[in-house]
């Protein structure tokens, strides 16, 4: 069973600079909400509400908008707006967060070890705090149940067209188990079109069971010594592949990576354009109305 859940936040979000100069990307709107919300509401009704994000001293507002603001909400309740009183009550209640500095090298590696601290002996599911899924079942409901068939860690994937391997990392499949869902042997990060060893992407979700993590601590120091100082999750999931079991998941559903301007814009799009009260005048607006 996954109970917990890791959101690595200490990038710096350079695609998007100078917009994220102050604001961290992950506290851009989508819709009437932060792309950070999105996800811990989608982790929240996937039954996961121990979430560890991993943040740096530049993020400090993402702690500030799941805190608790009594004196706004007092204040909203004296100006007559119960409603967005009990709106900013229920955003500090979604889940139970821990935050922790990430410390240590560069890498996407390095907040899956500094937070398996305080995870412990047990799988959990690992999201980027800068993605947007929409989807009827919640991408993250859909690695928990392909992990509970399979007990072993689990990767988002989409289909991708051969021209777009080279922007992602692209599973090396074995075997179709049906359903969407593949047996793999590794990633190969950001291949020539040509060779790409499948037309699926691993799309930032992950089930990480204790032995990724122990392949992460295991190789840390030679890592360091030839990826320019940086340490890579792919890196522990190729190791551990060669010789265990590792499954990727085709998620049903629209993945929206926000980080990056044009994708951004596309989120921004189409959670405008979707939501149930704005949405309709948006879409007259589109259509020179």
């Amino acid at each position: 069973m996954i109970r917990k859940a890791v959101i690595p936040v200490a990038g710096l979000g350079s695609r998007l600079l100078p917009l994220t100069k102050a604001l961290p990307k992950e506290m851009l709107p989508v819709g009437d909400k932060p792309v950070i919300e999105h996800t811990i509401r989608e982790l929240a009704e996937s039954g996961i509400q121990d979430i560890t994000i991993v943040i740096s001293a530049r993020k400090s507002l993402i702690p500030n908008h799941f805190s608790p603001d009594p004196d706004l909400e007092r204040q909203l309740e004296i100006d007559g707006k119960p409603a967005l009183a009990e709106s900013v009550r229920e955003v500090a209640t979604i889940a139970d967060i821990t935050y922790m500095f990430q410390d240590g090298p560069y890498g996407n590696g390095t907040p899956i070890l500094n937070a398996a601290r305080i995870v412990g002996d047990e799988p959990f599911m690992v999201l980027w705090g800068d993605d947007v899924f929409v989807a009827d079942v919640p991408r993250a409901q859909q690695l928990k149940e392909t992990y509970g068939k399979v007990e072993a860690p689990v990767l988002a994937l989409m289909p991708i067209e051969r021209e777009d391997a080279p922007k992602y990392g692209v599973p090396i499949v074995e075997e179709d188990m049906g359903g969407g869902l593949f047996r793999i042997s590794g990633l190969v990060e950001k291949p020539s079109a040509d060779s790409a060893p499948s037309l699926y992407a691993a799309i930032g979700g992950y089930v990480i069971t204790p032995a990724i993590v122990e392949q992460l601590e295991k190789r840390t120091d030679e890592w360091l010594k030839t990826q320019q100082g940086e340490i890579y999750l792919s890196e522990a999931i190729n190791v551990y592949a060669a010789e265990n079991p590792v499954y990727g998941q085709v998620i049903s559903g629209t993945w929206y990576d926000t980080g990056t301007p044009l994708n951004y814009l596309r989120a921004q799009f189409a959670a405008a354009l979707a939501h149930p009260v704005y949405g309709p005048e948006l879409r007259r607006l589109a259509r020179g109305e």
